[in-house]
């Protein structure tokens, strides 16, 4: 299985998880916002240009990590010409950075794998000391960061990383490329609202026709490809 592959299975694998637990339900009423919630509280359009939390040499690391994950191929863009890294880079300067609707204050222990990974450090946090003891790791063994060495040898980094077999000073490698990993994926898959899946292409790759309001005429075409062009709320921010 190639990395393109992998996107795509994890997204068939989810949709058949909701699709087999959702029961249909008809919404009559016009439904207003939740009470408190505020309109400058809402997704915003992706800005061009600027960093808002990564710097520029942790982005381009970003940007080299994830090009390995999801890249160009015949089938697409790579994930930094979809927009990955300005998706990430704009969550980890806000709430998901922050880990805002986490609970943080200890006793920090290991969780059974029912209960998942419990970290001291936000997502923000992890980031940041991640991508420098990765840093500190190819200066010392390649004098180079990770983005200068070839593909082949990133591609054992992070297999490395992934089994947990790569030594980082102050970073557990298979909880980083975890985070990695998953990152990448929703920046690919995301709505471009949010600043990655670059002209849908995460979309067209998967046929999901995106944030349409009906689906009605289509509910008796099992199994036949409906071949619609997908539609962003960005069209409507």
């Amino acid at each position: 299985m190639n990395r393109r592959d992998a996107l795509i299975s994890i997204v068939q694998l989810t949709a058949l998880g909701v699709a087999s637990t959702a029961g249909a339900s008809v919404i009559n009423a016009h439904t207003p916002m939740p009470v408190g919630t505020r309109p400058d509280a809402l997704p915003r359009p992706p800005r061009s240009g600027g960093l808002l939390y990564l710097t520029t040499e942790e982005a381009r690391e970003v940007a080299a990590v994830f090009d390995r994950l999801i890249p160009e191929d015949e089938l697409g863009m790579g994930a930094s010409q979809a927009g990955c890294v300005e998706f990430i880079d704009r969550e980890l300067a806000g709430d998901f950075g922050q880990a805002a609707s986490v609970y943080r204050l200890g006793p920090v222990v290991a969780g059974t794998p029912e209960q998942g990974p419990q970290f001291a450090q936000t997502p923000a946090q992890r980031y940041r000391s991640g991508l420098k003891d990765l840093g500190s790791y190819t200066q010392a063994r390649y004098g180079k960061p990770f983005s200068a060495l070839d593909g082949d040898t990133q591609d054992e980094l992070l297999h490395a990383m992934e089994s947990g077999a790569l030594a980082l000073a102050n970073t557990a490698p298979a909880d980083f490329f975890a985070l990695l990993l998953q990152n990448v994926r929703e920046g690919y898959l995301a709505d471009p609202l949010y600043g990655g899946n670059r002209g849908m292409v995460g979309w067209k790759l998967i046929g999901f026709p995106g944030a349409r309001y009906d689906y009605r005429p289509y509910l008796q075409k099992k199994g036949m490809a409906l071949n619609l062009e997908p539609v962003s709320l960005l069209d409507r921010a």
